[in-house]
């Protein structure tokens, strides 16, 4: 089971849904590695709208449906394992945005064995 409280870093990776690395979304392979380097959770959230460093903006209205969206990978933890991680971005992350942010975890608990199944609520019986 995971716990986390108090001081924390929060690493936020912008990128656009198309890019790839060796065929498989970007932002899956960082959510991935971040999974296999232990760190506390990550999340890709994509974006409606935006526009980075090229200016164009990328927009999910009907008539721009092609459109590469912006996904922003963010991923909390303490922050020597956060700083820790930031080598293998500089192998995945050609063009994009990352950054850190200080944070205080008011309430992060992981699941443990004993609870139920996904959209369940309480404890499994035994």
């Amino acid at each position: 089971m995971t716990r986390l409280t108090g001081r924390a870093l929060r690493l936020t990776v912008f990128v656009g849904e198309h890019d790839t690395w060796h065929r498989k979304p970007l932002y899956s392979e960082i959510v991935h590695r971040a999974h296999a380097a232990g760190l506390a959770g990550a999340s890709a959230f994509r974006g409606v709208e935006g526009f980075g460093g090229s200016s164009l903006i990328h927009t999910s209205r009907l008539l721009s449906l092609s459109e590469d969206l912006p996904v922003a990978v963010v991923i909390v933890d303490a922050e020597e394992r956060v700083r820790a991680f930031l080598p293998q971005l500089d192998e995945l992350v050609t063009e994009g945005l990352v950054t850190l942010d200080d944070c205080e975890v008011i309430r992060y608990v992981g699941r443990d064995e004993n609870q139920g199944e996904p959209g369940t609520k309480g404890k499994k019986q035994l």
